[in-house]
């Protein structure tokens, strides 16, 4: 057993899952939610808290300050060398999270087109006039696969994408992974899914826990710290909206409901990149423990 990936839409229990698999097997946990790579985004990106991880090393995460950009480029090189070195160890590694393109970045080998700052510029301009809806319209003609992936709510993303296609000539995710490519091949992956209605229920709940824990203090501590300063980080799920309404731009309780809307959205959009990929196993069940056991049973004689 190398590389297990746990992966699958947001609120369907993949950091529980992880934990409880890692325990099982001793592994260490490499996280793929690119949100909790930022320090200081704790309730809004549902990052186990140190004394929930029971004792198990998690890695990449609190990496970032809220005014940094989160980079994939060089998320694929930190991510490959822990795990080479975790593997070296002969230390079974999990890695979790739904943000597929850093998933891809491990496993798959991936081209990261040049930048070219003018065109970036101008695209980004357009952005600021448009409007995120516009722009992200516009990508779901030229490249629908990637506007699956991309939250209109990320504009840094969005303008990036368009920059590539109209660089290249190619669709954004042309630049994706290569079959047959694969830096880990044999990685297993394993996919959580859920009916619509619970996972929306599930969602709702987790939005409302968020604002019970502090989710406003929390944004506007982060708002002292830089978080308007770079354009990732502020564009985070509930984030966004919390920003809004420090800003007066929203209710706070139209902040709550945007935030589970954005939010049912997104979990769409995360079904919708995983269900391409036809390595990962999709596994349903009643309890923790039975999907545990279908994992472990799953790469038995892979150890």
């Amino acid at each position: 057993m190398s590389v297990i990936v746990i992966c699958g839409a947001t609120a369907t229990g993949k950091s529980d899952l992880a934990l409880s698999l890692a325990e099982a097997i001793g592994a260490e946990i490499v996280n793929a939610d690119s949100m909790q790579l930022y320090k200081g985004m704790d309730i809004g990106t549902a990052k186990l808290p140190l004394s929930q991880r029971r004792g198990i090393p998690h890695h990449l995460l609190d990496v970032l300050r809220v005014n940094q950009e989160a980079s994939v480029a060089q998320y694929q090189i930190d991510a490959r060398n822990i795990i080479d070195q975790l593997l070296e160890l002969n230390k079974p590694v999990i890695v979790v999270g739904g943000t597929g393109l850093y998933i891809k970045a491990i496993l798959d080998d991936l081209n990261f087109p040049d930048t070219d700052p003018a065109l970036r510029e101008k695209i980004a301009k357009q952005g600021q006039e448009l409007g995120q809806d516009v722009m992200h319209q516009r990508l779901a003609k030229l490249d629908p696969a990637a506007a699956a992936a991309i939250p209109k709510e990320n504009l840094r993303r969005v303008v990036r994408a368009l920059e590539v296609i109209e660089l290249t000539g190619k669709p954004y995710t042309a630049n994706l992974p290569r079959v047959g490519s694969s830096k880990y091949p044999n990685a297993k992956q394993f996919g959580l899914v859920m009916e619509r209605a619970t996972l929306a229920s599930r969602i709702d709940a987790r939005v409302e826990k968020m604002w019970d824990e502090g989710l406003v203090d929390e944004v506007k501590g982060l708002i002292s710290q830089g978080l308007l300063e770079a354009r990732t980080a502020q564009a985070a799920l509930g984030y966004a909206q919390v920003i809004k309404f420090a800003k007066g731009e929203l209710s706070e309780s139209e902040a709550k409901e945007e935030t589970k809307r954005a939010t049912r959205q997104y979990a769409r959009r995360q079904e919708t990149w995983f269900s391409r990929d036809e390595r990962i196993t999709w596994i349903k069940g009643s309890s923790r423990q039975q999907l545990l056991e279908e994992i472990i049973s799953s790469t038995i004689g892979q150890r």
